[in-house]
């Protein structure tokens, strides 16, 4: 099951000519595909876009109506290759993926597609996941755009914006035979707005009609000779297509006032971020009316040399807000107006970072120190904010300082918290049970993957060496082979399993036989992509076949030693990781370690449980605890969990000092406390309770003879105690 359903608000997607549609970005992108007349639509989730992908899901029967195939794809790879339909026929299709790890994933079908170019419209939409939020590298989209030729629109963060480009983003792929990428960042994504609705469309050419009539045309596949002819049709018709097309629909938008002596040039995903900082010097209002003439790359690439050139001329200087480096679009239009003569200045990365994440802040900061030196006048009439007033020298440079100094202040008091772990993830008694193994037999290297599990590289476990991508855990262990020498360990989730693990990772493996040990978690979902379904979880859906187990596969690929563990038997998979690494079998062994993700169980289990706790039925919930009088005070149960819901509290032993282990209310019961205690030999504190909701008549008497019972037991104790006081 997902993250969450969209099942309500993808009934929006019916609303037609002229009807006011209001909701998230992701839902207006749906929307705009649809009233596009898309044929065909995949993908592969992953942050900031995952959401996306969920509503596509939910929005199947709609898309059926309309006769647009939806599907979720195996990988960024395999979705990339479906735009090998709007090659040869004119069908639109769109698919989506996370920013340049997806795209690096997808690089060979799409570096194929730029080549050979396409009839119908390309659309790949890309997350653009950059800045002090993204859990991968730093790199831009932009880098792949340009070096395989694919347009790419970066559309200011409103509906209609973002509705507008994806229309035009079909007609610009047809118009110049190019697919074409629109990135959107996480606000961009998850924006909330509205805009007027069109018409949904069915495809104007169905994809039946495309496998009745099938089309071939040697010279759109990259093979000798039309390869070599690839290369100059795109620079000599297909760049002057893009940019007529461009020029005449005016993607790129001319703001603010018409006539000044500076002005500013800002990627489109970044405009909010500049009207808010301008806002804040009291040069622009929250609608973003200023009189500081803006020019607005919604094309960020390619660049319309008639347009820069129009817009610098008589200017003295110019700042560029373009985040991320290296500085693609700054160095062009350098280039560009010292080849037309044009002596502008261009401001960008002397005053704003060369690298990070354009916050406000950020941009204020630069836009200050631009204004300063090229446009003084402009600071001497501004009227900063309300907000601002406080910053006694707004135009300060020492007023950043100022506020990183008061970062630095607070991290001395607040301590750091690492990502982690949900509550009850079983994950976390994976790595207990890999640091036990350690302190058994010492250390080994252990080769991690892209996934939830990645957390245990950092405290409390501190396990990990590398990570090379989704899916290569395995194989990023396969260098480690010398004779005699202890076995590396890799580890990889089920769904980098199915996404790229099976074949570079396990079958690369067998191929070579590599002696080493996989550790897969098999936790029933693609959990770190927010929940989806894949081959091998247990649930039943009514689109997708699933409940094919990867022991099967490897299996198929000739793995022979596979055990598979309950996760949270801490012990057993001490057990069989010590067996595994120290076998003298020669070959790859794999340990599934299998439990349902607890987040996702949760959210299946938690409303049926809540429903028959209102209807009377009895309810039995399982909780941990620490019997404070039996805890020692030391917390190697908390070093060797993690757990977020396994704290400290006082002693309340007055004779004691060490805080004793404490579970707070929001345990969900899995166990893992109790099983890392019982695994390591550590203290009996440890005690399972359960709540019964609802009682029955037995249930109470039960209670009763259990209270009789341990009353009877204590009066004794107490008066064994009462003859020895003094």
């Amino acid at each position: 099951m997902a993250e969450r359903s969209f099942a309500k608000e993808v009934e929006k997607l019916r609303l037609g000519n002229g009807q006011a549609f209001k909701g998230e970005g992701i839902l207006a992108v749906t929307k705009a595909l649809l009233q596009s007349g898309v044929s065909y639509v995949g993908g592969y989730q992953g942050a900031p876009i995952s959401h996306l992908m969920d509503v596509l899901a939910d929005a199947q029967d709609i898309m059926a109506e309309l006769g647009v195939h939806f599907e979720a794809s195996a990988s960024e790879a395999a979705a990339a290759a479906m735009l090998a339909a709007s090659v040869n026929y004119p069908l639109r299709g769109a698919v989506a993926w996370k920013s340049v790890v997806g795209t690096n994933v997808a690089s060979d079908a799409l570096a194929n597609v730029a080549s050979g170019g396409v009839t119908g419209g390309a659309l790949v939409i890309v997350g653009e996941d950059y800045g002090e939020g993204s859990s991968i590298m730093q790199e831009r989209t932009h880098a792949f755009a340009m070096k395989s030729q694919i347009w790419l629109l970066d559309p200011r963060p409103n509906l209609t914006s973002i509705v507008d480009l994806v229309e035009r983003g079909f007609e610009l792929s047809e118009a110049s035979n190019t697919p074409v990428m629109l990135e959107l960042r996480i606000r961009a994504c998850h924006v909330y707005g509205r805009f007027l609705a069109k018409n949904n469309l069915r495809p104007a050419f169905g994809l039946a009609e495309a496998m009745r009539h099938p089309v071939r045309d040697p010279d759109r596949i990259v093979l000798p000779p039309a390869n070599f002819l690839h290369e100059h049709e795109k620079i000599d018709r297909r760049w002057p297509a893009a940019v007529e097309f461009v020029k005449r629909y005016r993607l790129n938008e001319f703001l603010g006032g018409s006539h000044g002596e500076v002005g500013i040039i800002v990627q489109g995903g970044l405009y909010n971020t500049l009207i808010r900082a301008l806002e804040r010097l009291g040069l622009a209002d929250s609608f973003g009316e200023t009189e500081l003439p803006l020019y607005v790359l919604n094309v960020t690439y390619p660049l319309i040399d008639d347009e820069i050139v129009a817009f610098c001329t008589g200017k003295r200087a110019v700042l560029l807000v373009e985040e991320g480096q290296p500085e693609f679009i700054e160095q062009a239009i350098n280039s560009l107006l010292r080849r037309a003569d044009i002596a502008t200045r261009v401001v960008g990365k002397d005053v704003l970072p060369r690298a990070g994440e354009y916050t406000g802040q950020t941009v204020k900061d630069g836009l200050t120190r631009f204004l300063a030196t090229h446009a003084a006048s402009h600071l001497q009439q501004s009227r900063p904010r309300a907000v601002d007033a406080a910053q006694a020298n707004v135009h300060a440079p020492e007023s950043s300082a100022a506020a990183q100094d008061k970062i630095v202040a607070l991290k001395d008091i607040v301590p750091a918290r690492p990502a982690g772990f949900c509550t009850g993830c079983p994950e976390r008694p994976i790595f207990t049970a890999m640091k036990l193994v350690e302190q058994d037999i010492g250390p080994y290297h252990v080769s991690c993957d892209i996934g939830c599990h990645l957390f245990s590289i950092l405290p409390p476990f501190n396990i990990g060496n590398t990570t090379m991508g989704y899916g290569l855990g395995m194989a990023g262990a396969s260098a480690f082979q010398a004779a005699g020498a202890r076995p590396a360990v890799s580890v990889m989730g089920d769904g980098g399993f199915w996404h790229n693990g099976l074949t570079s990772g396990v079958g690369n493996a067998v191929f070579n036989n590599n002696n080493s040990v996989l550790v897969l978690v098999d936790n029933g979902y693609s959990a770190a992509t927010g929940g989806q379904d894949i081959l091998s979880s247990r649930a039943d859906n009514a689109r997708r076949s699933t409940r094919h187990p990867m022991a099967t596969a490897m299996r198929g690929l000739g793995v022979k030693w596979i055990r598979t563990v309950r996760s949270y038997d801490v012990a057993e998979l001490r057990r069989q990781l010590s067996t595994a690494i120290t076998s003298k079998t020669q070959g790859p062994k794999v340990i599934i370690a299998e439990s349902e993700c607890m987040l996702n169980k949760q959210r299946r289990v938690a409303p049926l449980l809540r429903k028959a706790i209102g209807a009377g039925e009895r309810v039995v919930k399982q909780r941990f605890g620490v019997d404070a009088d039996t805890c020692t005070g030391d917390h190697s149960c908390i070093r060797l969990s993690g757990c977020p819901t396994l704290t400290i509290k006082d002693n309340p032993d007055p004779l004691r000092e060490d805080p004793v282990a404490h579970v707070l209310d929001d345990c969900v019961g899995c166990g893992h406390c109790g099983e890392t205690a019982h695994a390591a030999v550590l203290c009996p504190s440890f005690y399972r309770a359960d709540i019964v909701f609802n009682p029955t008549r037995r249930d109470r008497l039960v209670r009763r003879i259990s209270d009789a019972m341990i009353g009877f037991l204590q009066r004794r104790a107490d008066a064994r105690r009462a003859r020895f006081a003094f």
